[in-house]
């Protein structure tokens, strides 16, 4: 088995550097290779481009990620900030439902129902009346900021003034704007304004919260049977998204793999060399990456999800066991593999009778000359000795063809 392996190794390794049996130049060769290497990664590119094309579960149900935000929101007035965010994001060029429809047009799948209807719901909050309670907010905030630092400034200055009036220094010889009593009466004044400041506020966030848009929008996101539906849709569609992914990319490959072998036979029988020559890297090219995305599949996607949930259960969560699992399947897999593709795709057998009949060399595939007993190609000879008639018959067939009996 060893032998045939290294046998059809070297077999491989010749087709890619040579033309009709004939080794080709190195420049050649270096042409070939950087041929390869841009197909290569156009394949790539091709599978990242296909692979994007299912609507990911983001995309999917691009509302999930708001409506887990406000549910794990701790702060009191969770409701007006909420609002308060879904209006900065607002634009008013589009629509959040225009955002949404968006999302569709390159992908292949539908944003959901119920993140349209949080959308439509959104974009009705998206008033210019809600919007100016938000600009006067923002205003009266950031005179807060303005009044507080001014305090801030006069504090140091009152607590200096102090100092510099229990040392009995001159008023003139003060360093400070103010004096004592003005900056305590500037401090009270400004207290009070901050303090009707952030009651307008208050004011301002109820009328907000309290709206119709307002209220419509914050039931639909506090209803907690509207939000397990959106939660369980958007695991399934987590579970299935790699798998999904993983197929479409699979799909890409496939036509590539029937072309280029499609190519590559029809040139080996024509005897055209540098055509042959040429398919042949584009099919372990594009065979590449398929036996990649087969490895993806054992390490992503609902495979490998249902197997470490059953593992996990069996072995009491100790996910490290499904490394263990993979190292003894793998082996495994890939030993039926080389049994199934030794013994049904590559049978020498199965080759040598299709060879004979269309007149070919049985080890090499080329056109033989009627009479040939050797292969000009390779030199292989065609035919052994019957164990029942003792006449030359074919390698590799199951029965004489003098005869008829079986060989063994």
């Amino acid at each position: 088995m060893f032998r045939q392996w290294r046998r059809r190794l070297g077999h491989f390794f010749r087709k890619t550097r040579t033309v009709n049996n004939e080794p080709i130049n190195k420049v050649s060769l270096v042409v070939i290779i950087l041929v390869d290497i841009f197909i290569l990664v156009n394949v790539f590119l091709g599978l990242n481009d296909i692979g994007n094309w299912p609507i990911s579960p983001s995309q999917e149900f691009p509302c999930y990620s708001d409506w887990v935000t406000y549910r794990q929101a701790t702060a009191e007035n969770k409701d007006f900030a909420f609002l308060r965010d879904g209006l900065a994001q607002s634009r008013n060029d589009f629509s959040l439902q225009d955002n949404y429809q968006r999302l569709t047009e390159t992908h292949l799948g539908q944003v959901s129902n119920l993140c349209s209807q949080y959308a439509a719901y959104h974009d009705e909050l998206n008033t210019p009346e809600n919007q100016q309670i938000i600009t006067e907010i923002n205003q009266r905030q950031t005179t807060i900021s303005n009044l507080q630092s001014q305090n801030q400034q006069i504090r140091d200055q009152y607590d200096s003034t102090l100092l510099e009036e229990l040392a009995g220094q001159p008023r003139e010889l003060s360093i400070n704007e103010v004096e004592a009593a003005e900056a305590k009466r500037t401090l009270d004044r400004n207290t009070a304004q901050i303090t009707m400041l952030r009651t307008e506020i208050d004011a301002l966030q109820t009328e907000l919260v309290e709206s119709p848009s307002g209220q419509s929008f914050l039931t639909l996101v506090k209803d907690e049977i509207q939000f397990t539906a959106l939660e369980n849709r958007y695991d399934r569609a987590n579970f299935w998204h790699p798998t999904i992914e993983i197929f479409f990319q699979g799909l890409f490959l496939v036509p590539l793999l029937a072309i280029a072998w499609t190519i590559h036979r029809f040139a080996q029988n024509r005897d055209y060399g540098l055509v042959a020559l040429l398919s042949w890297h584009l099919l372990v090219i594009f065979t590449v990456p398929l036996i990649i995305k087969l490895f993806q599949i054992l390490q992503v996607g609902a495979l490998f999800n249902v197997l470490t949930d059953i593992i996990s259960v069996i072995l009491g969560g100790l996910l490290f066991l499904v490394s263990y699992f993979y190292i003894l399947l793998i082996p495994l897999i890939g030993f039926g593999l080389i049994k199934f593709f030794q013994k049904v795709v590559f049978n020498p057998k199965v080759q040598a009778a299709g060879r004979v009949q269309k007149g070919r060399c049985i080890r090499c595939a080329k056109k033989l000359n009627p009479g040939d007993q050797h292969c000009p190609h390779c030199g292989y000879y065609q035919f052994k000795q019957c164990a029942v008639c003792h006449q030359p018959t074919y390698r590799l067939l199951s029965h004489c063809r003098e005869c008829g009996e079986p060989q063994r």
